[in-house]
């Protein structure tokens, strides 16, 4: 049976055996265990007094709270397997069925892992890939239009290619990052574990635990290059719109060049790859053209910007508001924050933190130990807490938490909070939220509570209602003194598509099709009447939960890349998702999230639309959405064989 860690990266004589040992010695203990008992085949390593206890915190548990003779013996024992395997012992258990993965994630997290679990730590350690390999072959004519060069367009781009399809990519900005490309504000970075945040295809060294952007950009340039992605990208083109054309069959996209001259391309199938955070969203506020100062958004940062002594003002406390608040507090000379909202801020036990050399080296030699600790960050980050959100009819304080569990949340996360500002009590009311956690997006403390506490920042829990001049004037009448406004406002994340006009058969706008900010598709896929056409990062993908993008861009990828190879299996031109198929999952989504916290009333978050409505986010475990995209029901699905939509209906399941 074949499995990705038959292959060791280096040979015996070129291993570094006293770095390898420095990792070793700095490793994650219940990672460590599932390597140990995978190459020696010994179940005691599962087991008392080895299997890890739970820790109190919200760590990684490196040390699995065991013993500190009973971890050494856990190190030299991994040391001495990993010494054999390298020269040249095979894994005694090289292959665990998936219910056997589950139950060593459960080891390894000590909580319960669903064994139907098990089918997605294979697919994400790659067990068994080659077997899953299609062997339909596209036709030769035909080719492809992806509009966007971010992360999804980087993931479109190289599944396009491993199924043989030609394809254009236009990107607006001067390279490929998108969203990376675009943000250059003091502190960006992902609040995603780096060993998530990567292409399955694409293993990257990180430096840091948590990167910040400039490491995350040069890894999507260097996949982009890898790739050969920039053979079909095309740079500083606009698109202005995709029509579908139904004597051609095809795609007619319409863009202008870096030179302002109008060009139309065609292609059989069209992917956007734009995703919801690429339109930036400005507040409406009184006076603020008129602002005699300088306005920057997060999102579109200058390379020059200089805030050295200056009175600055922050908009936001939002991901971005407290990424950069604390970036820049130390070199302003005041700082003033307008925060009208309350955010819950986990402990970030890992900001700023760079991953030991010796680790790094650890998970360069031995995949498997790369492997393992990437699917305990992927149940920690993502699936772990899903289960715990949901609204309890039952539980008497719907006010302050949707369930027992979510309530225990809460009282961690409000001690944490008195705890970070215990010097300074009078803030504890400003911050600390009165809704249930994970109602809105869950973030990471890197500073935050310490940077408010500093002699120079101010923060005003009140929106900023005018500006005249350089004064700014909150809700209440407060006012303040600004050289330099910072906006970190976000983005229009329910306009989705909203950068360029799609117009499908019969002339129909994809805008009117949803209204003004009703996105809507299949998977987040699909739309009936816009055939041969995919979207990437779409209604109801991004995962509220936590998880990687990544993983949701590159299921939605498969998901596309099998519709494209059924199509061709069926000699079908067209192929798009039915009306009534379409209109059940949407019913399913929404009737799932009236019983999730994102949907708690009384509680805004930038997942819903202005009906209240949950266009944002999915729903669903990430291991359920895995599922739902491994492979389409052609019953789902219509093939045509004309561009005007005659079904095969032979063909249609």
């Amino acid at each position: 049976m074949n499995h990705p860690f038959t292959h060791r990266p280096v040979s015996p004589a070129d291993a570094d055996r006293e770095l390898l040992r420095e990792g070793i010695a700095k490793a994650n203990i219940p990672a460590l265990l599932l390597v140990l008992y995978q190459m020696t085949g010994e179940e005691r390593w599962l087991n008392e007094p080895y299997a890890p206890k739970r820790s109190p915190g919200l760590d990684d548990n490196d040390s699995g709270q065991l013993p500190e003779n009973i971890q050494n013996e856990i190190r030299n024992a991994a040391s001495a397997a990993i010494d054999a395997w390298l020269e040249g012992r095979e894994l005694a258990v090289p292959r665990p069925d998936n219910r056997r993965l589950a139950e060593m994630l459960t080891v390894a997290m000590t909580e319960h892992v669903p064994q139907e679990y098990g089918d997605i730590i294979a697919a994400g350690m790659e067990f068994d890939e080659a077997e899953n390999e299609a062997d339909t072959v596209i036709p030769a004519h035909k080719s492809a239009i992806v509009i966007g060069g971010g992360v999804s367009g980087i993931c479109a781009g190289i599944e396009l290619q491993k199924l043989g399809v030609p394809y254009i990519l236009f990107e607006k900005n001067e390279d490929f990052g998108g969203t990376w490309f675009e943000n250059k504000y003091p502190g960006c970075g992902v609040d995603t574990p780096s060993l998530t945040y990567t292409f399955s295809c694409r293993p990257n060294d990180w430096s840091m635990y948590f990167p910040l952007r400039d490491e995350i950009e040069e890894y999507l340039l260097d996949t982009a290059k890898e790739f050969d992605l920039y053979e079909s990208a095309r740079f500083q083109t606009h698109v202005e719109e995709a029509r579908w054309n139904e004597q051609t069959g095809k795609w007619d996209v319409t863009v202008t060049t870096p030179q302002g001259n109008r060009e139309t391309h065609s292609a059989d199938y069209l992917f956007s790859a734009v995703g919801i955070l690429n339109t930036p969203k400005y507040p409406k506020i009184d006076g603020l053209d008129d602002f005699r100062g300088d306005v920057y958004h997060t999102s579109c940062w200058p390379d020059d910007v200089d805030l050295m002594d200056k009175r600055v003002a922050v908009i936001g406390n939002g991901a971005s508001g407290m990424q950069v608040a604390p970036a820049i507090a130390d070199e302003v000379e005041s700082l003033t924050i307008f925060a009208r909202s309350k955010q819950w801020a986990a402990p970030f036990p890992q900001f700023r933190k760079t991953i030991p050399e010796g680790v790094r080296y650890l998970m360069q030699v031995v995949p498997l130990y790369r492997a393992w600790l990437e699917q305990r960050l992927s149940w920690t980050f993502n699936d772990r807490v899903h289960g715990t959100l949901f609204r309890d009819p039952e539980w008497t304080h719907p006010d302050r938490a949707v369930n027992e569990i979510n309530d225990g949340h809460r009282r961690a996360f409000t001690r944490y909070v008195k705890e970070q500002l215990a010097d300074r009590p009078d803030l504890i009311e400003h911050v600390l939220p009165d809704y249930p956690p994970f109602a809105k997006r869950m973030l990471l403390d890197n500073g935050w509570y310490r940077t408010i506490k500093k002699d120079n920042v101010e923060l005003i829990p009140e929106h900023l209602a005018k500006i005249e001049g350089k004064t700014l004037y909150s809700s209440s009448g407060k006012s303040v003194d600004a050289d330099v406004i910072i906006l970190a406002t976000g983005f229009e994340t329910t306009q989705v598509l909203g950068s360029y006009d799609i117009v499908g058969r019969e002339g129909q706008l994809l805008h009117d099709k949803w209204g003004k900010d009703d996105a809507a598709a299949y998977l987040g896929t699909l739309v009936p009447g816009f055939p041969n056409f995919f979207i990437l990062l779409g209604p109801n993908v991004g995962s509220g939960h936590g998880g990687s993008m990544i993983r949701n861009i590159e299921n939605q990828m498969h998901f596309a890349g099998e519709v494209v190879l059924s199509a061709s299996e069926h000699g079908a031109r067209t192929v798009e998702v039915r009306d009534a198929v379409y209109e059940d999952y949407l019913h399913r989504i929404d009737e799932a999230h009236e019983k999730l916290v994102w949907t708690h009333p009384g509680t805004e978050n930038w997942y819903r639309n202005s009906k209240g409505r949950v266009i944002a986010i999915t729903p669903w475990r990430n291991d359920a959405f895995w599922r739902m995209t491994r492979k389409p029901k052609e019953s789902d699905l219509v093939f045509s064989s004309d561009s005007a939509g005659a079904a095969h209906t032979a063909k249609t399941g």
